[in-house]
Protein backbone atom coordinates (compact mmCIF):
# COMPACT_ATOMS: atom_id res chain seq x y z
CA UNK A 1 0.00 0.00 0.00
CA UNK A 2 1.24 3.39 -1.07
CA UNK A 3 0.91 6.72 0.84
CA UNK A 4 -1.61 8.08 -2.07
CA UNK A 5 -3.79 5.02 -1.40
CA UNK A 6 -4.09 6.06 2.54
CA UNK A 7 -7.19 8.85 3.10
CA UNK A 8 -6.42 8.84 6.74
CA UNK A 9 -4.55 7.41 9.62
CA UNK A 10 -5.12 7.89 12.90
CA UNK A 11 -1.32 6.93 15.54
CA UNK A 12 -1.44 6.44 19.37
CA UNK A 13 -4.83 8.52 19.96
CA UNK A 14 -6.18 9.54 23.86
CA UNK A 15 -8.82 11.41 25.10
CA UNK A 16 -10.31 11.24 28.95
CA UNK A 17 -13.14 12.84 29.82
CA UNK A 18 -13.44 13.71 33.98
CA UNK A 19 -13.76 9.95 35.37
CA UNK A 20 -13.77 8.25 32.24
CA UNK A 21 -10.61 7.46 29.47
CA UNK A 22 -12.43 6.71 26.69
CA UNK A 23 -9.63 6.59 23.83
CA UNK A 24 -6.59 5.15 24.54
CA UNK A 25 -3.47 4.69 22.44
CA UNK A 26 -6.04 3.56 19.44
CA UNK A 27 -4.61 3.49 15.88
CA UNK A 28 -6.57 3.05 12.65
CA UNK A 29 -6.66 3.66 9.22
CA UNK A 30 -8.77 4.22 6.13
CA UNK A 31 -7.67 3.47 2.65
CA UNK A 32 -9.01 4.74 -0.88
CA UNK A 33 -12.29 2.69 -2.52
CA UNK A 34 -12.31 0.21 0.66
CA UNK A 35 -15.57 0.26 3.54
CA UNK A 36 -13.60 -0.24 7.01
CA UNK A 37 -16.02 -1.56 9.77
CA UNK A 38 -15.37 -0.17 13.27
CA UNK A 39 -16.75 -2.95 15.45
CA UNK A 40 -17.45 -2.82 19.48
CA UNK A 41 -19.76 -2.76 22.18
CA UNK A 42 -21.51 0.29 23.63
CA UNK A 43 -19.09 2.49 25.35
CA UNK A 44 -15.72 1.19 23.33
CA UNK A 45 -15.00 4.47 21.84
CA UNK A 46 -16.54 4.32 18.50
CA UNK A 47 -18.67 7.51 19.16
CA UNK A 48 -15.65 9.06 20.40
CA UNK A 49 -13.38 8.36 17.56
CA UNK A 50 -15.70 9.25 15.10
CA UNK A 51 -16.46 12.92 16.40
CA UNK A 52 -12.91 13.42 16.88
CA UNK A 53 -12.66 12.77 13.33
CA UNK A 54 -15.92 14.92 12.57
CA UNK A 55 -14.14 18.07 14.48
CA UNK A 56 -16.89 17.22 17.58
CA UNK A 57 -13.89 16.21 20.01
CA UNK A 58 -10.25 17.10 20.10
CA UNK A 59 -7.53 14.42 21.06
CA UNK A 60 -5.69 15.02 24.44
CA UNK A 61 -2.74 13.18 22.72
CA UNK A 62 -1.68 11.15 19.85
CA UNK A 63 -2.00 12.28 15.71
CA UNK A 64 -4.41 12.49 12.87
CA UNK A 65 -2.89 12.09 9.11
CA UNK A 66 -4.58 13.24 5.91
CA UNK A 67 -3.60 11.34 2.77
CA UNK A 68 0.06 11.31 4.71
CA UNK A 69 0.19 15.07 6.31
CA UNK A 70 -0.65 15.21 10.20
CA UNK A 71 -3.83 18.00 10.67
CA UNK A 72 -5.71 19.47 13.33
CA UNK A 73 -9.31 18.65 13.34
CA UNK A 74 -10.90 22.09 15.20
CA UNK A 75 -14.31 22.08 14.12
CA UNK A 76 -17.13 20.45 11.59
CA UNK A 77 -15.53 23.13 8.87
CA UNK A 78 -11.49 21.80 9.09
CA UNK A 79 -13.36 18.17 9.19
CA UNK A 80 -15.24 19.64 5.53
CA UNK A 81 -11.99 20.86 4.15
CA UNK A 82 -10.42 17.61 4.16
CA UNK A 83 -13.08 15.77 2.54
CA UNK A 84 -14.86 14.01 5.87
CA UNK A 85 -18.25 13.80 6.21
CA UNK A 86 -19.99 12.02 9.07
CA UNK A 87 -23.47 10.60 9.10
CA UNK A 88 -24.58 10.01 12.90
CA UNK A 89 -27.74 8.08 13.65
CA UNK A 90 -29.69 10.93 14.44
CA UNK A 91 -29.93 12.66 11.24
CA UNK A 92 -28.62 16.39 11.13
CA UNK A 93 -31.30 17.43 9.28
CA UNK A 94 -34.17 20.68 10.19
CA UNK A 95 -37.40 19.44 9.53
CA UNK A 96 -38.93 22.42 8.46
CA UNK A 97 -36.47 23.34 5.22
CA UNK A 98 -36.40 21.52 2.33
CA UNK A 99 -34.21 18.87 0.45
CA UNK A 100 -32.58 21.16 -1.08
CA UNK A 101 -31.87 23.42 1.33
CA UNK A 102 -30.85 20.67 3.62
CA UNK A 103 -28.35 19.67 1.28
CA UNK A 104 -26.76 22.63 0.49
CA UNK A 105 -27.24 24.39 3.97
CA UNK A 106 -24.66 27.30 4.59
CA UNK A 107 -23.30 26.66 1.00
CA UNK A 108 -26.34 27.34 -1.01
CA UNK A 109 -25.40 28.84 -4.50
CA UNK A 110 -25.66 32.53 -5.18
CA UNK A 111 -25.79 34.69 -8.14
CA UNK A 112 -26.28 38.44 -7.78
CA UNK A 113 -25.90 38.07 -4.00
CA UNK A 114 -29.13 36.11 -4.08
CA UNK A 115 -29.37 32.64 -3.32
CA UNK A 116 -29.49 30.83 -7.00
CA UNK A 117 -32.39 28.45 -5.83
CA UNK A 118 -32.76 26.64 -9.75
CA UNK A 119 -29.32 25.59 -9.23
CA UNK A 120 -29.36 24.86 -5.98
CA UNK A 121 -32.21 22.26 -6.28
CA UNK A 122 -31.04 21.20 -10.20
CA UNK A 123 -27.60 20.44 -8.67
CA UNK A 124 -29.43 18.56 -5.35
CA UNK A 125 -31.48 16.50 -7.87
CA UNK A 126 -28.75 15.08 -9.70
CA UNK A 127 -26.90 14.06 -6.38
CA UNK A 128 -30.61 12.25 -5.15
CA UNK A 129 -30.32 10.67 -8.71
CA UNK A 130 -26.72 9.48 -8.05
CA UNK A 131 -27.71 7.92 -4.37
CA UNK A 132 -30.88 6.38 -5.95
CA UNK A 133 -33.71 8.39 -4.54
CA UNK A 134 -36.91 9.18 -5.88
CA UNK A 135 -37.62 12.39 -3.73
CA UNK A 136 -38.76 15.84 -4.84
CA UNK A 137 -35.69 18.61 -4.13
CA UNK A 138 -38.43 20.57 -2.94
CA UNK A 139 -39.63 18.22 -0.44
CA UNK A 140 -39.88 18.95 2.72
CA UNK A 141 -37.12 17.49 4.70
CA UNK A 142 -40.50 16.59 7.77
CA UNK A 143 -42.74 14.36 4.99
CA UNK A 144 -39.57 11.97 4.30
CA UNK A 145 -39.24 8.26 5.90
CA UNK A 146 -36.57 7.28 7.53
CA UNK A 147 -34.96 5.36 4.62
CA UNK A 148 -35.39 8.95 2.42
CA UNK A 149 -33.66 10.60 5.42
CA UNK A 150 -30.61 8.64 5.14
CA UNK A 151 -30.18 8.99 1.34
CA UNK A 152 -30.83 12.53 1.93
CA UNK A 153 -27.59 12.84 4.07
CA UNK A 154 -25.58 10.50 1.78
CA UNK A 155 -26.40 13.13 -0.79
CA UNK A 156 -25.38 15.99 1.48
CA UNK A 157 -22.11 14.55 2.15
CA UNK A 158 -21.91 13.86 -1.80
CA UNK A 159 -21.98 17.54 -2.02
CA UNK A 160 -19.44 18.15 0.07
CA UNK A 161 -17.03 16.16 -1.97
CA UNK A 162 -16.49 13.80 0.63
CA UNK A 163 -13.38 11.55 -0.06
CA UNK A 164 -13.97 9.83 3.41
CA UNK A 165 -17.76 9.12 4.54
CA UNK A 166 -18.26 8.19 8.61
CA UNK A 167 -21.86 5.82 8.63
CA UNK A 168 -22.97 5.27 12.67
CA UNK A 169 -25.49 2.49 12.30
CA UNK A 170 -26.99 3.26 8.85
CA UNK A 171 -28.49 0.33 8.85
CA UNK A 172 -30.33 0.71 12.56
CA UNK A 173 -33.71 1.86 11.58
CA UNK A 174 -33.75 0.38 7.75
CA UNK A 175 -35.82 -2.64 6.12
CA UNK A 176 -33.76 -5.47 4.53
CA UNK A 177 -34.66 -3.90 0.85
CA UNK A 178 -33.61 -0.86 2.00
CA UNK A 179 -30.68 -2.18 3.03
CA UNK A 180 -30.03 -3.86 -0.02
CA UNK A 181 -30.36 -0.28 -1.53
CA UNK A 182 -28.06 1.28 0.54
CA UNK A 183 -25.55 -0.86 0.37
CA UNK A 184 -25.86 -0.64 -3.70
CA UNK A 185 -24.88 2.85 -3.14
CA UNK A 186 -22.10 2.07 -0.68
CA UNK A 187 -20.50 -0.19 -2.77
CA UNK A 188 -20.73 2.53 -5.72
CA UNK A 189 -18.98 5.27 -3.27
CA UNK A 190 -16.20 2.60 -3.13
CA UNK A 191 -15.89 1.93 -6.93
CA UNK A 192 -15.50 5.68 -6.99
CA UNK A 193 -12.95 5.96 -4.49
CA UNK A 194 -14.44 7.14 -1.38
CA UNK A 195 -12.93 5.58 1.98
CA UNK A 196 -16.17 4.62 4.15
CA UNK A 197 -15.80 4.03 8.03
CA UNK A 198 -18.87 1.40 8.56
CA UNK A 199 -20.39 1.02 12.39
CA UNK A 200 -22.99 -1.70 12.96
CA UNK A 201 -23.97 -3.67 15.48
CA UNK A 202 -25.39 -6.04 12.63
CA UNK A 203 -22.66 -8.76 12.27
CA UNK A 204 -24.14 -10.18 8.88
CA UNK A 205 -23.52 -7.11 7.25
CA UNK A 206 -19.48 -7.01 7.94
CA UNK A 207 -18.83 -10.27 5.47
CA UNK A 208 -21.81 -8.66 2.66
CA UNK A 209 -19.84 -5.14 2.74
CA UNK A 210 -16.76 -4.74 4.39
CA UNK A 211 -12.90 -4.74 3.87
CA UNK A 212 -11.15 -4.89 6.89
CA UNK A 213 -12.63 -4.59 10.63
CA UNK A 214 -10.77 -2.48 13.66
CA UNK A 215 -11.79 -3.67 16.91
CA UNK A 216 -12.28 -1.30 20.17
CA UNK A 217 -12.67 -3.16 23.11
CA UNK A 218 -12.84 -0.89 26.83
CA UNK A 219 -11.00 2.54 24.37
CA UNK A 220 -8.27 0.47 23.01
CA UNK A 221 -8.05 -0.65 19.26
CA UNK A 222 -7.38 -5.19 20.09
CA UNK A 223 -6.87 -6.30 16.78
CA UNK A 224 -7.70 -5.73 12.88
CA UNK A 225 -8.84 -8.24 10.91
CA UNK A 226 -10.54 -9.26 7.62
CA UNK A 227 -13.86 -8.87 7.17
CA UNK A 228 -14.31 -11.94 6.20
CA UNK A 229 -13.11 -13.50 10.36
CA UNK A 230 -16.04 -15.50 11.77
CA UNK A 231 -19.20 -13.97 14.05
CA UNK A 232 -17.98 -16.04 16.34
CA UNK A 233 -14.41 -14.37 16.22
CA UNK A 234 -15.77 -10.93 16.20
CA UNK A 235 -17.77 -11.48 18.61
CA UNK A 236 -14.74 -13.13 21.32
CA UNK A 237 -12.76 -9.99 20.22
CA UNK A 238 -15.43 -7.25 20.98
CA UNK A 239 -16.30 -8.65 24.81
CA UNK A 240 -13.36 -10.45 25.49
CA UNK A 241 -15.17 -14.16 26.12
CA UNK A 242 -16.99 -16.95 23.99
CA UNK A 243 -20.90 -16.02 24.13
CA UNK A 244 -22.15 -19.40 24.20
CA UNK A 245 -25.76 -18.92 23.80
CA UNK A 246 -26.91 -15.90 21.98
CA UNK A 247 -30.27 -16.33 22.94
CA UNK A 248 -30.38 -17.74 26.36
CA UNK A 249 -34.02 -17.57 26.74
CA UNK A 250 -35.40 -19.35 29.76
CA UNK A 251 -38.52 -20.54 30.21
CA UNK A 252 -40.58 -20.26 33.18
CA UNK A 253 -43.54 -22.55 34.18
CA UNK A 254 -46.34 -19.67 33.15
CA UNK A 255 -49.52 -18.50 35.19
CA UNK A 256 -52.41 -16.55 34.84
CA UNK A 257 -53.29 -13.86 32.05
CA UNK A 258 -51.62 -10.28 33.08
CA UNK A 259 -52.59 -8.17 30.13
CA UNK A 260 -55.87 -8.76 28.07
CA UNK A 261 -56.28 -7.13 24.63
CA UNK A 262 -59.80 -7.31 23.03
CA UNK A 263 -61.15 -6.07 19.58
CA UNK A 264 -58.25 -3.21 20.20
CA UNK A 265 -59.07 -0.66 16.69
CA UNK A 266 -57.75 2.82 16.02
CA UNK A 267 -59.38 3.77 12.57
CA UNK A 268 -56.70 3.72 9.69
CA UNK A 269 -54.39 2.33 12.12
CA UNK A 270 -55.33 -0.63 13.70
CA UNK A 271 -58.19 -3.40 14.08
CA UNK A 272 -59.56 -5.55 16.14
CA UNK A 273 -56.40 -6.49 17.83
CA UNK A 274 -56.83 -9.29 20.60
CA UNK A 275 -54.18 -11.30 22.80
CA UNK A 276 -53.43 -12.57 26.39
CA UNK A 277 -49.41 -12.51 27.68
CA UNK A 278 -49.74 -14.46 31.08
CA UNK A 279 -47.27 -13.97 33.92
CA UNK A 280 -43.99 -15.70 32.80
CA UNK A 281 -44.53 -15.53 29.46
CA UNK A 282 -42.36 -13.34 26.78
CA UNK A 283 -44.66 -12.47 23.52
CA UNK A 284 -42.77 -11.55 20.61
CA UNK A 285 -45.21 -9.06 18.37
CA UNK A 286 -43.77 -9.26 14.95
CA UNK A 287 -44.18 -7.67 11.69
CA UNK A 288 -42.76 -5.39 8.70
CA UNK A 289 -42.41 -1.96 9.59
CA UNK A 290 -45.79 0.26 9.20
CA UNK A 291 -47.28 -2.85 10.14
CA UNK A 292 -49.26 -1.11 13.35
CA UNK A 293 -46.87 -3.10 16.15
CA UNK A 294 -45.64 0.71 17.64
CA UNK A 295 -48.98 2.45 17.49
CA UNK A 296 -50.60 -0.94 19.61
CA UNK A 297 -48.50 -0.86 22.46
CA UNK A 298 -48.52 2.80 22.40
CA UNK A 299 -52.08 2.68 23.17
CA UNK A 300 -52.12 -0.57 25.11
CA UNK A 301 -49.56 1.72 27.31
CA UNK A 302 -52.41 4.79 27.47
CA UNK A 303 -50.18 7.12 24.97
CA UNK A 304 -52.42 7.18 22.30
CA UNK A 305 -56.15 7.20 21.57
CA UNK A 306 -58.04 3.87 20.23
CA UNK A 307 -61.79 3.59 18.75
CA UNK A 308 -62.79 0.77 19.94
CA UNK A 309 -62.08 -2.50 22.47
CA UNK A 310 -60.63 -2.76 25.58
CA UNK A 311 -56.86 -3.14 27.76
CA UNK A 312 -57.43 -5.43 30.99
CA UNK A 313 -54.37 -5.74 33.61
CA UNK A 314 -55.72 -8.97 35.90
CA UNK A 315 -59.15 -8.86 34.71
CA UNK A 316 -59.06 -4.96 35.94
CA UNK A 317 -60.28 -3.03 32.39
CA UNK A 318 -57.86 0.28 32.24
CA UNK A 319 -59.60 3.85 31.52
CA UNK A 320 -58.38 4.91 27.44
CA UNK A 321 -56.02 7.01 26.44
CA UNK A 322 -54.89 7.20 30.83
CA UNK A 323 -51.04 6.11 30.76
CA UNK A 324 -51.45 7.59 34.51
CA UNK A 325 -53.91 4.82 34.89
CA UNK A 326 -51.33 2.36 32.92
CA UNK A 327 -48.64 2.95 35.12
CA UNK A 328 -50.88 2.49 38.23
CA UNK A 329 -52.03 -0.82 36.71
CA UNK A 330 -48.39 -2.23 36.49
CA UNK A 331 -47.86 -1.57 33.04
CA UNK A 332 -44.25 0.01 31.62
CA UNK A 333 -43.67 0.78 27.79
CA UNK A 334 -39.95 1.04 27.12
CA UNK A 335 -40.38 3.11 23.94
CA UNK A 336 -38.52 2.85 20.40
CA UNK A 337 -37.13 6.11 20.50
CA UNK A 338 -35.48 5.82 24.08
CA UNK A 339 -33.74 9.27 23.13
CA UNK A 340 -36.95 11.12 22.57
CA UNK A 341 -39.69 9.47 24.70
CA UNK A 342 -37.62 7.60 27.12
CA UNK A 343 -34.85 9.25 28.73
CA UNK A 344 -34.32 13.37 29.90
CA UNK A 345 -31.03 13.32 28.25
CA UNK A 346 -29.64 16.51 30.06
CA UNK A 347 -30.70 14.95 33.37
CA UNK A 348 -28.36 12.47 35.51
CA UNK A 349 -28.12 9.10 35.37
CA UNK A 350 -29.71 8.93 39.22
CA UNK A 351 -32.59 11.65 37.99
CA UNK A 352 -33.72 9.31 34.54
CA UNK A 353 -33.51 5.71 37.28
CA UNK A 354 -36.15 7.90 39.65
CA UNK A 355 -38.62 8.94 37.17
CA UNK A 356 -41.50 6.59 37.49
CA UNK A 357 -40.95 6.43 40.98
CA UNK A 358 -40.99 10.65 41.51
CA UNK A 359 -44.59 10.44 42.47
CA UNK A 360 -44.43 7.03 45.05
CA UNK A 361 -41.37 8.51 46.76
CA UNK A 362 -42.65 12.03 47.65
CA UNK A 363 -44.29 12.72 51.13
CA UNK A 364 -46.03 16.01 51.52
CA UNK A 365 -44.16 17.66 48.44
CA UNK A 366 -40.80 17.08 49.70
CA UNK A 367 -38.84 13.89 47.18
CA UNK A 368 -37.03 11.29 49.49
CA UNK A 369 -34.11 11.85 47.98
CA UNK A 370 -31.24 9.50 49.55
CA UNK A 371 -33.96 6.79 49.20
CA UNK A 372 -34.03 7.72 45.19
CA UNK A 373 -30.45 7.45 45.22
CA UNK A 374 -29.62 4.18 47.06
CA UNK A 375 -32.64 2.86 44.43
CA UNK A 376 -30.62 4.05 41.98
CA UNK A 377 -27.43 2.92 42.84
CA UNK A 378 -29.00 -0.72 43.79
CA UNK A 379 -30.36 -0.84 39.87
CA UNK A 380 -27.23 0.79 38.31
CA UNK A 381 -25.45 -1.51 39.79
CA UNK A 382 -27.74 -4.42 39.07
CA UNK A 383 -27.93 -3.81 35.16
CA UNK A 384 -24.04 -3.36 34.89
CA UNK A 385 -24.65 0.37 33.80
CA UNK A 386 -21.30 2.04 32.74
CA UNK A 387 -21.09 5.16 33.89
CA UNK A 388 -18.09 8.00 35.86
CA UNK A 389 -21.33 7.96 38.51
CA UNK A 390 -24.79 8.37 38.87
CA UNK A 391 -24.26 12.03 38.58
CA UNK A 392 -23.34 11.55 35.04
CA UNK A 393 -25.51 12.98 32.17
CA UNK A 394 -27.36 10.28 30.48
CA UNK A 395 -27.02 11.77 27.11
CA UNK A 396 -23.13 11.24 27.49
CA UNK A 397 -23.57 7.32 28.22
CA UNK A 398 -23.09 4.92 25.19
CA UNK A 399 -26.72 3.73 23.22
CA UNK A 400 -26.22 0.33 24.89
CA UNK A 401 -26.16 1.83 28.77
CA UNK A 402 -29.16 4.50 28.02
CA UNK A 403 -31.13 1.29 27.35
CA UNK A 404 -30.15 -0.17 30.64
CA UNK A 405 -31.18 3.09 32.16
CA UNK A 406 -34.68 3.40 30.31
CA UNK A 407 -35.37 -0.48 31.20
CA UNK A 408 -33.74 0.26 34.81
CA UNK A 409 -36.72 2.75 36.14
CA UNK A 410 -39.28 0.51 35.19
CA UNK A 411 -37.43 -2.25 37.53
CA UNK A 412 -37.27 0.39 39.87
CA UNK A 413 -41.31 0.68 39.75
CA UNK A 414 -42.12 -3.14 39.96
CA UNK A 415 -44.17 -2.91 37.17
CA UNK A 416 -46.11 -6.57 36.34
CA UNK A 417 -46.29 -6.26 32.30
CA UNK A 418 -43.22 -4.80 30.47
CA UNK A 419 -43.67 -3.86 26.71
CA UNK A 420 -40.50 -3.48 25.22
CA UNK A 421 -40.29 -1.73 21.71
CA UNK A 422 -36.90 -2.59 19.69
CA UNK A 423 -35.49 -3.17 22.99
CA UNK A 424 -32.24 -3.82 21.35
CA UNK A 425 -31.71 -1.69 18.56
CA UNK A 426 -28.15 -0.08 18.37
CA UNK A 427 -26.81 -2.42 21.17
CA UNK A 428 -23.76 -4.35 20.78
CA UNK A 429 -24.34 -8.23 21.12
CA UNK A 430 -22.73 -8.32 24.71
CA UNK A 431 -25.31 -5.93 25.86
CA UNK A 432 -28.08 -7.06 23.82
CA UNK A 433 -27.15 -10.74 25.96
CA UNK A 434 -27.32 -8.83 29.38
CA UNK A 435 -30.73 -7.64 28.46
CA UNK A 436 -32.08 -10.83 27.31
CA UNK A 437 -30.69 -12.19 30.89
CA UNK A 438 -32.66 -9.72 32.12
CA UNK A 439 -35.90 -10.54 30.65
CA UNK A 440 -35.08 -14.14 31.74
CA UNK A 441 -35.05 -12.49 35.70
CA UNK A 442 -38.52 -10.81 34.89
CA UNK A 443 -40.47 -13.92 33.59
CA UNK A 444 -38.98 -15.85 36.00
CA UNK A 445 -40.41 -13.84 38.67
CA UNK A 446 -43.28 -13.34 37.58
CA UNK A 447 -43.74 -10.68 35.22
CA UNK A 448 -45.17 -10.76 31.95
CA UNK A 449 -43.04 -8.97 28.70
CA UNK A 450 -44.47 -8.24 25.44
CA UNK A 451 -41.50 -7.44 23.00
CA UNK A 452 -41.73 -5.89 19.92
CA UNK A 453 -38.99 -6.11 17.56
CA UNK A 454 -38.02 -6.15 13.73
CA UNK A 455 -34.65 -8.28 14.64
CA UNK A 456 -36.32 -11.70 13.75
CA UNK A 457 -33.49 -13.74 14.91
CA UNK A 458 -33.89 -12.34 18.33
CA UNK A 459 -38.16 -12.35 17.78
CA UNK A 460 -37.68 -16.23 17.48
CA UNK A 461 -34.90 -16.74 19.84
CA UNK A 462 -36.81 -14.95 23.10
CA UNK A 463 -40.63 -15.41 22.66
CA UNK A 464 -42.64 -17.95 23.85
CA UNK A 465 -45.16 -17.19 21.42
CA UNK A 466 -45.04 -14.85 18.72
CA UNK A 467 -48.22 -12.55 17.39
CA UNK A 468 -47.71 -11.71 13.55
CA UNK A 469 -48.95 -8.36 12.29
CA UNK A 470 -49.64 -7.39 8.90
CA UNK A 471 -51.47 -3.79 7.58
CA UNK A 472 -52.84 -3.25 11.05
CA UNK A 473 -54.12 -6.58 12.41
CA UNK A 474 -52.83 -9.81 13.80
CA UNK A 475 -52.10 -12.08 10.91
CA UNK A 476 -51.68 -15.25 12.79
CA UNK A 477 -50.29 -16.73 16.20
CA UNK A 478 -47.10 -19.02 16.24
CA UNK A 479 -46.11 -21.36 19.40
CA UNK A 480 -42.44 -21.35 19.62
CA UNK A 481 -41.90 -24.74 18.13
CA UNK A 482 -43.39 -23.82 14.91
CA UNK A 483 -41.90 -19.87 14.89
CA UNK A 484 -39.68 -19.88 12.04
CA UNK A 485 -38.37 -17.01 9.38
CA UNK A 486 -40.38 -18.28 6.62
CA UNK A 487 -43.38 -18.88 8.97
CA UNK A 488 -43.85 -15.32 10.17
CA UNK A 489 -42.69 -13.51 6.81
CA UNK A 490 -45.66 -15.50 5.08
CA UNK A 491 -47.75 -14.11 7.91
CA UNK A 492 -45.99 -10.52 7.46
CA UNK A 493 -46.72 -10.09 4.26
CA UNK A 494 -50.76 -11.50 3.97
CA UNK A 495 -53.03 -8.88 2.56
CA UNK A 496 -55.73 -9.09 5.01
CA UNK A 497 -55.52 -10.81 8.40
CA UNK A 498 -57.91 -13.96 9.55
CA UNK A 499 -60.92 -12.94 11.97
CA UNK A 500 -60.49 -15.37 14.40
CA UNK A 501 -57.39 -13.24 15.05
CA UNK A 502 -57.14 -13.85 19.14
CA UNK A 503 -56.37 -17.92 18.39
CA UNK A 504 -55.49 -18.58 15.30
CA UNK A 505 -52.42 -20.88 15.38
CA UNK A 506 -50.62 -21.35 11.86
CA UNK A 507 -49.04 -24.93 11.59
CA UNK A 508 -46.30 -24.78 9.19
CA UNK A 509 -43.81 -27.10 7.29
CA UNK A 510 -42.65 -24.74 4.26
CA UNK A 511 -42.50 -22.01 2.74
CA UNK A 512 -45.46 -22.80 0.58
CA UNK A 513 -47.47 -23.96 2.90
CA UNK A 514 -46.65 -20.99 5.01
CA UNK A 515 -47.96 -18.93 1.76
CA UNK A 516 -51.03 -21.11 1.10
CA UNK A 517 -52.18 -20.24 4.56
CA UNK A 518 -51.47 -17.09 3.96
CA UNK A 519 -53.76 -17.16 1.23
CA UNK A 520 -56.23 -19.54 2.96
CA UNK A 521 -56.46 -16.34 5.39
CA UNK A 522 -57.76 -13.90 2.71
CA UNK A 523 -60.81 -15.53 2.48
CA UNK A 524 -62.33 -16.09 6.21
Amino acid sequence: MTHADELLRIEGIRKTFPGVVALDAVDFDLRRGEVHVLLGENGAGKSTLIKMLSGAYRPDSGRILAEGREVRINGAQDAERLGIATIYQEFNLVPDLTVAENIFLGRQPRRFGMIDRKRMEADAEALLKRVGVRVSPRAKVRELGIAQLQMVEIAKALSLDARVLIMDEPTAVLTSEEVDKLFAIVRTLREDGVGIVFITHHLEEIAALGDRVTVLRDGRSVQQVPASTPEEELVRLMVGRNIEQQYPRERPETGPPLLSVEGLTRDGVFHDVSFEVRAGEVVGLAGLVGAGRTEVARAVFGADPYDAGSVGVRGARLPRHDVNAAMGAGIGLVPEDRKGQGLVLDASVRENLGLVTLRSATRAGLVDLKGQARDAARIAEQLKVRMAGLGQHVRTLSGGNQQKVVIGKWLLADVEVLILDEPTRGIDVGAKVEIYQLINELTASGHAVLMISSDLPEVLGMSDRVLVMAQGRIAGELHRDEATQDAVMALAVSTAAPTDTAHHTAHHTDVRNDEEEAEGSRGH
